[in-house]
């Protein structure tokens, strides 16, 4: 039986954040923190808030953490993107 794209989608994103809920305590220790907005096409869209919003080491939190922990966790994930 085959799954419906709707539901394929919601499991990627109910993937992604349970990805997202390991880091999280990571980025509250400095003070940040990461908002999941949206999953399309193999591209997360996420918000980063708090001290990582502003933080020049912000990007490479994003790529060389974030992403590389849900390339490596996720089928199906191409990239993410910070979003504002």
């Amino acid at each position: 039986m085959q799954m419906s794209e709707s539901t394929q989608q919601s499991t990627v994103y109910d993937e992604v954040l349970e990805v997202l809920d390991k880091l999280r305590p990571f980025l509250q220790r400095d003070g940040g923190d990461v908002e999941l907005v949206d999953v399309e096409d193999g591209v997360v869209k996420l918000k980063l808030m708090g001290a990582c919003g502003s933080c020049p080491s912000s990007t490479i939190t994003l790529k060389a953490g974030i992403e590389r922990a849900l390339l490596e966790e996720v089928e199906g994930i191409e990239e993410v993107v910070q979003v504002f």
